[in-house]
């Protein structure tokens, strides 16, 4: 299949008089996780990854993976017809600039990619006497026969018992934001700040509640919402008021036209090229800045605090009903990867507020553990099995939170070299849960608190350490981070990220551990400066039948038993018989040696 797509589409390459072309994981929204009818990457390569692209020649083929799918891609993509490179290591201007001649152009879909993306594959192109040139369709789409429909399911109000401030607030405040930047209006292509800003959520991407939209924002409040007019409901016209105007999607593009004159705020990272090839053929003056709404969005208010507590609280619950019937089932051979997966679907459906999981769960045992973000299939759905390590990595989507836990469990009895390795995982999560820093600070100055106990043995994980994550919306919230990378966003207070080191071994296990955290004031009288820290919302027993006590510190030691102290205070509670007796026993006290 994927030779015939691929024959397929060079043909049309060579119709159109083109060299090659790229395809991205991504929709003109850029988002991570598509709708199913973006999904032109997987269409053409197989692979089911957030993060890749493909780029090919007339002869040849080439994907480009982060290290969360260095395992996942050779599994999925046949290396004949596409050779696995690292996204951030091998970069694609370089693969295509030692392979076209003078004259060849390159194609490229300018909803898809950004206006700096484009920059920098035109300089590589021109060096070799080669062209980038947009199309005008993207050939895929025309190939694509059974291609999914854009989702027509209603968009709906967010009420302000789970926002925490109405949406009028919200333009008011960024519009002042706007002026004080000299912009007139503000272009929003993103889907979760749209949803975020005008307080709605939807059905049109798969586990992430948003609604396929583009956004005006301008400078007085006012703002005009771009979507299907079958989403539109009574009860939505209500909830946004008469400081929004309600346009079809496709008039999108004819109003950017209409901002002629206007200086319009951009973000050139997170907008495609083509945005910016309107509003520059329309005369708009365009001021480059970060989407107006991505900080406010990522910093919580008391109100979405208060319900990420909560719903972490009924997670933990589910979470735990569903790590005794584990560690019950388990052992006898009758439980694999799908069974488990959809067990724990079914207990967080049975907690209140459940709207979906916050992302395909990964299910893995044994070996596939150590793919790190697998997703079990029929075709690869291993058992669980005795002496086995199984990794679950799932998530819930609450009308007043999202939450996101990884838990690495042993069935039967662990290797030395396991209990080796979790610990170390465990060190470097406790590290980075204690960690107090100075305001003004990234989590790329924090990443490595939680990968030294790793480092220290020569070991390492490929992914970051902490994403940030949304309420009631994307598992993955930028700009917030926690990796190597992630210098340009200072940590701020009611900023909610992941905790997760991790270790793989790719043929045998992986561990990870994650729970969620938020930026809190550090309030300790001594500090010379203002400082920041962590408060810990996840709380669910950690497997301590893989920890090497040796290894742990007397603090560390201490930093676990109080957590699990926590845990049966707040889960205890609400359970009953053998599920409360399990929780007991698997939050005892360690002993400090």
């Amino acid at each position: 299949m994927v030779k015939a797509r691929l024959l397929a589409l060079r043909q049309v390459l060579r119709e159109q008089g083109l060299a090659g072309f790229v395809i991205p994981h991504t929709d003109e929204h850029q988002s991570e996780y598509t709708p199913a009818y973006a999904e032109r990457l997987a269409w053409l390569t197989g692979f089911t990854g957030s993060a890749g692209e493909a780029a090919i020649t007339l002869s040849e083929g080439a994907i480009f993976v982060d290290g969360r799918y260095t395992l996942q891609v050779r599994q999925q993509v046949d290396s004949h017809f596409f050779t696995p490179l690292k996204l951030h290591e091998d970069p694609m201007e370089d693969w295509f600039a030692a392979r076209v001649k003078t004259g060849e152009r390159i194609g490229y879909d300018p909803w898809l990619h950004t206006r700096d993306w484009r920059a920098r594959m035109s300089r590589a192109l021109a060096e070799k006497g080669a062209e980038l040139v947009p199309v005008a369709g993207n050939p895929i789409d025309a190939l694509w026969q059974d291609r999914p429909a854009p989702s027509a399911a209603p968009a709906v109000p967010h009420p302000l018992a789970y926002a925490g401030e109405d949406s009028a607030n919200k333009r008011q405040r960024l519009g002042a934001d706007l002026r004080a930047k000299g912009a007139e209006v503000a272009v929003l292509t993103l889907l979760d700040s749209i949803a975020w800003l005008f307080n709605i959520r939807g059905q049109d991407v798969a586990h992430t509640p948003v609604v396929l939209s583009f956004a005006l924002l301008y400078q007085d409040g006012r703002a005009k919402l771009f979507l299907d007019p079958a989403k539109v409901t009574p009860e939505l016209q209500t909830h946004l008021g008469d400081g929004v105007e309600l346009l079809s999607r496709d008039s999108f593009v004819s109003e950017l036209v209409r901002l002629s004159g206007k200086k319009v705020l951009v973000d050139p990272r997170k907008t495609h090229a083509a945005v910016f090839d309107r509003l520059d053929d329309a005369g708009a003056e365009i001021i480059t800045g970060d989407d107006p709404c991505i900080l406010p969005k990522a910093r919580k208010n008391s109100v979405e605090l208060k319900g990420a507590r909560s719903a972490h609280l009924r997670d933990a619950i589910a979470m735990c009903k569903f790590l005794y019937w584990l560690d019950r089932e388990g052992p006898k051979g009758t439980v694999d990867e799908l069974t488990a997966a959809n067990k724990l679907l079914r207990l967080r459906q049975e907690q209140p507020l459940f709207q979906d999981t916050s992302f395909d769960t990964i299910s893995g045992a044994g070996p596939n553990g150590a793919i790190v973000h697998y997703r079990a299939t029929p075709e690869s759905n291993r058992p669980l099995q005795p002496d086995m390590l199984y990794l679950v990595d799932s998530g819930g989507q609450y009308l007043d939170g999202t939450t996101d836990i990884t838990r690495t469990i042993v069935i039967g009895s662990p290797t030395e070299e396991q209990k080796d390795r979790f610990t170390r995982v465990l060190k470097g999560h406790i590290a980075l849960a204690q960690a107090r820093f100075p305001k003004g600070r990234s989590g790329a100055h924090l990443d490595s608190l939680a990968r030294k106990p790793l480092w220290d043995a020569g070991l390492d994980y490929d992914h970051g350490t902490g994403h940030g994550v949304g309420s009631y919306l994307g598992v993955h919230e930028g700009p917030q981070g926690i990796s190597r990378l992630s210098f340009s966003t200072p940590l701020e207070e009611g900023m909610i990220l992941s905790n997760e080191p991790g270790y793989y071994k790719p043929g045998e296990y992986g561990i990870r551990i994650e729970n969620l955290v938020v930026v809190t004031e550090s309030r300790i009288d001594e500090e010379e400066r203002p400082m920041l820290t962590f408060e810990t919302l996840t709380y669910v027993p950690i497997d301590t039948r893989l920890i090497n006590e040796y290894m742990m510190s007397g603090a560390e030691i201490t930093w676990l038993n109080i957590y699990h102290a926590k845990v049966r205070e707040l889960i205890a509670p609400h359970l009953d018989g053998e599920e409360k007796a399990w929780l007991l026993k698997a939050t005892e006290s360690l002993m400090a040696l």
